[in-house]
């Protein structure tokens, strides 16, 4: 694979990858073969966060906070933090005056308002389908809607969208959940959903709202990102043929953690999440003959091949590309940003796959 891919299409990391040595390994697998996923790991979202961070320490001569992990992802974290961002919790630990990045999870209205009390120059990097699933909520909420916002608690994502409308919406995390839902009539209520969640234990959950509110109203548009289904129907094409599928992905990523379960539910017989290799046991391989790899839609690519590496030395050397879908979704850099650069005549400089140039979000 061209090094350029190893970062994200058309563009290398911007810092070495250090090499991560192979794990000790006795051998047993000598002609194991692997599935690999495609679509996997980067979606247009992530991308757009990332590379933001990146031209924003470029193009600033000064500190670049980012409030929270921009991307659930150690990896990627790590090296933005070695090219000189600084992460913090919340937005009262930036200077007043400073520049501070939203991540790709987005932010309640509050947490806007902190920021202005602070007079921090903001770079807003939540993702256009974030975005999408926020605005659905003022608008439900404008006109009087009971709003039960299917995701898990806690998460920043569900807390961005929650508190665009805190007085009207409900988080229902489960389908065990729906008995706890309680909503003032029962003929004006809409459900929503986290982007990054499993699509089947979301529609489970919707069809439970629904045998309680009958007329239970469905978002404008599907609210689950295009790439996590992507990623979901691919691993469920490799699963039923897996005798283990590995998940490369941090566990503070949703959609990561949801692979690994709909992996199982496919019909692999065995599904683990992993961050890097060092992370693989040896139990694992006991008996495995067929390995399925996928990773989430916040994982590099170089952590992918990192693991192909360490397999093919097991034995799975035969890697199997299975494709269900092509993605060329590219969003355009945040406004701010953009503004910004072209003042000083500096571009975007990404390419899609097609070698399209990027264009502006709606």
């Amino acid at each position: 694979m061209d090094a350029a891919a190893l970062w994200r299409v058309g563009e290398s990391s911007p810092t070495p990858v250090h090499p991560v040595g192979p794990c000790s390994y006795d051998g047993a697998v000598s002609n194991g073969t692997v599935l690999l996923a495609e679509p996997r790991g980067y979606c247009a979202g992530v991308d757009r966060a990332v590379v933001a961070v990146e031209r924003a320490l470029e193009h600033y001569d000064e500190t670049v906070y980012v409030r929270h992990e921009i991307v659930h992802n150690k990896f990627v974290v790590d090296r933005l933090r070695e090219q000189g961002a600084v992460f913090v919790k919340e937005v009262d630990e930036v200077p007043e005056g400073s520049l501070v990045i939203f991540s790709a999870h987005g932010i309640s209205p509050k947490v806007r308002e902190m920021a202005e009390e602070r007079n921090l120059r903001t770079i807003d990097a939540t993702c256009p389908l974030v975005t999408k699933v926020h605005k659905e909520a003022v608008r439900f909420a404008r006109e009087d809607y009971d709003i039960l916002l299917v995701g898990h608690t806690g998460h920043e994502e569900v807390e961005g969208t929650a508190g665009e409308a805190p007085d009207h919406v409900q988080v229902v995390n489960s389908p065990d959940a729906v008995g706890d839902v309680t909503v003032r009539d029962p003929e004006k209520v809409v459900w929503l959903s986290q982007t990054t969640l499993s699509v089947d234990e979301t529609m489970e959950t919707v069809d439970k709202l629904r045998e309680r509110f009958p007329q239970l109203q469905a978002p404008p548009s599907d609210d689950i990102c295009y790439a996590t289904q992507n990623r979901q129907v691919a691993v469920k094409k490799i699963a039923p043929q897996s005798d283990l599928v590995l998940v490369v992905g941090s566990p503070n990523s949703s959609n990561s953690v949801r692979l690994m379960e709909v992996a199982l539910e496919a019909g692999a017989k065995a599904s683990h999440r992993i961050d890097s290799v060092v992370e693989l046991q040896e139990e694992w391989f006991e008996g495995v003959e067929t390995v399925g790899v996928t990773s989430g839609a916040s994982v590099p690519e170089i952590l992918v091949q990192q693991l192909l590496a360490e397999l093919a030395e097991r034995g799975y050397g035969a890697v199997e590309p299975v494709r269900t879908a092509t993605e060329d979704l590219m969003f355009s850099l945040p406004r701010e940003l953009r503004q910004s650069m072209k003042e000083k005549g500096e571009s975007d400089r990404r390419q899609r796959p097609s070698g399209r140039h990027a264009t502006a979000e709606s």
